[in-house]
Formats: C-alpha cells, structure tokens, sequence
C-alpha cells in the first residue's frame, strides 16, 4: 500500500470538507425571510386642507374624479369654494344647523338675509351664478310659477315686474344696469316667485344611467323638493359615484350631502339598485332626475 504523503493527505481532507457542505446545503429546508405586512392607508374622502369642491372630495379607491372642460357648468360647480372642514350650515337669520347625519361640507356662498333661498332657489342660484361669472346675461332666465318668462336681459334693461294677482308683467322702471348688486336683486326676485313646481316643469327628464353633475333630482310640490349634482367619479367597470348638494327650509347654505345609507361619514353617492332615491331629508324616485 503507498504511503499518504502530505500533500495526499491535504487534498484528501479539503475535497471531504466540500463533499459534506455541499450536501449539507442540498438537503437543509429553505428558510425565507419573513417580510414586513404591507399596511394600507383606510380612504378618507375629507381632504381638510381642500379650498374648492374638487380638493376637499377624494374620490372612494378604485374612481377616478370626471374631468370637464373649462367654462363649463359642470366644472363650475367642481370648483366651487368650501367653507373651512367642520363648519355648521347657518340660516339666514344667523342660526345654525348641525350637520348630524345631513351634510358634511358647506359652500362658501351668500345667502342674503330673507328666507328665500331654498332648495329649488339654490339650485337656480348656482345657475344664474355660473352664467353670470361667463357674461352669458342673455341666457339667465327661469320660470315663475305662473308661467311668467323671468329674463335678466330684461330686469337689465330697467324692467321690473308687476304683480297683479295671479299675472305678471314687465314696468320699465329703472335705469339699464348689469352689475352684481342688479344680478342678485334679479334672483331675489326669481326666489319669492318660483319653486320647485316651476323649476321642474323647466327642466328635461334624464335616464338615471346618464347622470352627469349639473343634472337634478326634482320633486315639484308645496313642498317639493330638489338637490343637485355637483361632482362625479367613475371606475373602470363604469360605476358611477356622486357628490349632491341641496339647500333646505328654512333658506341655508348650500350643503354637501352625507348618503345615508353609510354607516360611516361619506358623501359619496351610488345609483340605487331599488326604485326609491335616498338622501337625508328627502326621498326622490329615479325618474326624478332632470337637467337644465
């Protein structure tokens, strides 16, 4: 038998040292490392720090905010300016309404000192508002609940109404005049003569499936009621959701809806799959939903 020299001797010992390690490395069970949960931030749709409609709003995960072009109604009324987060809804004899479970945000937004701007007058007001800011003045006009044809291009001219009973006719009266002040005593007037009854006479019915923000959902009566859509969102699969806004009785601000039929504060809105359209203090059916 040869003799083991030295160096047989090392070789024979590094390839037995890599043989074992090997098959200890083969035959050992993996062990991963464990990795941290990823947390997911919970959806607040309160941005406290928005200014505007649009920012204070965040769309619920998964909807994307509809965009509009500008100098439309619709992106008028995304921009519309919010009081600061947590403000209560005032009368206009200076009361207050706590917010409960009826809205969640307030329009920065005048409502004069009578108690004529209700739900159907605030809808009209943002109108007239919207095509006033665009110089459209021949566009403003809205009917009375006689029927009468209340156009600013009149009332800008001088003419003011005559009321006689049940008929209304134009006086010229005043000097021409298309300042704010004029605009706003033009939609005083509007206020303490129309109404839901009028205002849904006014507007065309929509498909419930076509909503889009600027349309209404209107109940004429005494009392009727009306709130409009101020924002959309939509998901890929085409669900929409919906942000309202209304005023009330007695005249308030105009308030941004809380849905009801959350459990948690979210102003967000679904179509129905029932017949009744709920929100929270009043209850429309679909075919309610009308547009200017």
């Amino acid at each position: 038998m040869p003799k083991l020299t030295l160096v047989h001797l090392l070789v024979f010992l590094l390839l037995s040292t890599y043989s074992c390690n090997s098959n200890s490395q083969d035959l050992a069970e993996p062990h991963p490392v464990p990795r941290p949960a990823v947390q997911q931030e919970a959806w607040s749709p309160i941005d406290t720090s928005g200014k505007i409609l649009k920012d204070r709003f965040v769309p619920p995960p998964g909807f994307k905010r509809k965009t509009y072009a500008s100098g439309s109604f619709e992106n008028y009324l995304q921009q519309l300016p919010m009081k600061s987060d947590g403000s209560w809804v005032k009368y206009y004899n200076g009361g207050q309404k706590p917010p409960g479970r009826v809205y969640i945000g307030v329009i920065d937004m005048d409502i004069g000192t009578r108690d004529l701007q209700q739900c159907a007058d605030a809808i009209m007001r943002l109108r007239g508002e919207y095509l006033y800011m665009a110089n459209r003045y021949d566009d403003i006009r809205f009917d009375l609940t006689n029927g009468f044809d209340m156009t600013f291009a009149k009332w800008r001219q001088g003419y003011r109404i005559k009321v006689t009973g049940n008929k209304i006719s134009w006086v010229k009266s005043k000097s021409p005049s298309s300042t704010y002040t004029q605009f706003r005593s033009y939609m005083n007037m509007v206020f303490a003569y129309a109404g839901t009854l009028s205002l849904a006479k006014e507007l065309e019915s929509v498909s419930i499936q076509d909503l889009q923000v600027g349309d209404v959902f209107i109940q004429g009566g005494s009392p009727g009621h009306a709130v409009i859509v101020v924002d959309l969102a939509v998901n890929e699969e085409g669900e929409k959701r919906f942000l309202l806004a209304q005023s009330y009785m007695p005249a308030q601000d105009i308030q941004i809806l809380q849905n009801p039929t959350e459990s948690t504060k979210n102003p967000w809105f679904s179509i129905p799959d029932q017949a009744i359209f709920e929100t929270p203090e009043w209850n429309f059916d679909l075919d309610n939903l009308k547009r200017f």
